[in-house]
């Protein structure tokens, strides 16, 4: 009875957050995530009211399969961008600023926080250091996307932004596991070529094969049904299963093999829009059925942020460094990948803008380099990136989108109904 009190507050206190939000012209998802922090467990949770918030930490990694139920359907929706006739016009362009911009964060932050080390060396580990590097690389797919599609953003950076994001986590895990590998041996002495090369390969390998699996199969079954009810259930259903499986491990020969969620549900929906003739509209469906559980997921991610981290100087020094660091080398990157890539002036200028918002995936990398010697100093950094990232990320995609041209500020005409999806060329000087 009290977790459906607690779910429901959630929901309903996100809905009316975002009414707030809108007279302030700021993003639905920064409402969501406000409302998240004002119910967890530092300001309304603190009060143990039961149903009234999240009292603790423990209550809130309780709904973590909504969560990552979330997370799965935002990449699945992604995973629908990668449609033929966006990969042929600007594939190798999203490929190439998905890679390089990746690395060139990766470089920044390493270059700043390694110096930092040596300046300080009680400040930050060397391990911790080239971790973090890592770490700055991913970009959450998720506030980017309800941007978008808040906004009914549409035009070339759009597409182009879409298919960066999904491409850019992809290059963050291989460069995560490679930088946790090498942290690793820095601290214990061992090298491990397992550990630095074979398993994050394996890892992206095996997801790739298993959301094309799930994928094709998705499209065979659906095609033994024509009620869209029962089309929209199957494609929900398959979904859940490509999730659950994601979230398995298991070791081989010594080896620790896993799934990346993100790729595996990303690869799912990129086969299936690509091979089924009824994937637009049974997706606009697939949409409004998950529409609440995204509220949810956006919720729940305020109410795991930390206030508690800002009473910690250090973890402030470090953070702000990384933040400063890890803003240039994604606005940079991305402006010299779409100078090589023959980019617009227009998509140069706001496509590192909207890189900038980092949550789940990084949270996820920060969890794991908990294992290092100083790895809660990684993980509080990291929660305090995202506290910045997170309250203040969507909005400046919204500007980004906006300084474009590829939204239309709400005013007295809904941007629901004014952006419509346009056949705008591609942005190339």
């Amino acid at each position: 009875m009290t977790t459906l009190i607690q779910l429901s507050v959630a929901l309903l206190g996100g809905l009316l957050m975002s009414r707030i939000a809108k007279k302030l012209n700021l993003p639905a998802v920064t409402a969501y995530l406000v409302a998240g922090l004002l119910l967890g467990p530092y300001i309304i949770g603190a009060f143990k009211v039961p149903g009234i918030g999240f009292a603790s930490e423990e209550q809130i990694e309780a709904f973590n399969l909504i969560s990552q139920t979330a997370l799965g359907f935002i990449a699945f929706t992604i995973g629908n961008e990668f449609r033929v006739e966006q990969i042929k016009q600007m594939g190798a362009r999203a490929i190439l600023i998905g890679i390089f911009q990746a690395v060139i964060t990766t470089v920044f932050v390493d270059c700043a926080l390694i110096a930092l080390h040596f300046i300080s060396p009680a400040t930050i580990s060397l391990s911790s250091a080239i971790t973090l590097g890592a770490i700055a690389a991913a970009t959450a797919p998720a506030a980017t996307l309800m941007v978008v599609r808040q906004y009914k953003a549409d035009g070339p950076m759009t597409k182009l932004l879409l298919l960066v994001v999904a491409i850019d986590d992809a290059v963050g895990l291989v460069l995560f596991s490679v930088s946790f590998g090498i942290a690793r041996v820095l601290e214990s002495g061992h090298v491990s070529v397992a550990t630095v090369i074979l398993e994050p390969i394996i890892e992206v390998t095996l997801s790739i094969l298993l959301g094309a699996l799930i994928g094709v199969a998705l499209h065979f079954v659906e095609k033994f049904f024509h009620s869209r009810s029962k089309r929209l259930s199957i494609s929900i259903g398959f979904v859940l299963l490509a999730i659950g499986i994601s979230m398995m491990e298991f070791d081989i020969g010594g080896l620790h093999v896993g799934f990346s969620l993100l790729l595996v549900l990303m690869m799912c929906g990129t086969l299936f829009c690509n091979i089924c003739d009824f994937s637009e509209e049974l997706m606009s469906r697939v949409d409004g059925w998950t529409a609440p559980l995204f509220v949810l997921f956006f919720v729940l991610s305020g109410a795991e942020l930390d206030l508690k981290i800002l009473s910690n100087p250090l973890v402030l020094l470090i953070g702000v460094v990384y933040i400063i660091f890890r803003s240039l080398g994604k606005y940079s990157g991305a402006y010299i990948c779409c100078t090589a890539t023959k980019c617009s002036q227009t998509i140069r200028r706001n496509l590192g803008i909207t890189l900038l918002p980092q949550a789940g995936v990084a949270l996820g990398m920060a969890m794991t380099a908990v294992e290092l010697s100083d790895g809660a100093s990684v993980r509080n950094v990291v929660l305090f990136s995202v506290l910045v990232y997170e309250l203040v990320g969507p909005a400046l995609t919204k500007h980004a989108l906006i300084s474009a041209g590829e939204i239309t500020p709400e005013g007295k005409t809904s941007a629901r109904t004014k952006n419509k999806p346009s056949d705008k060329k591609l942005g190339i000087g």
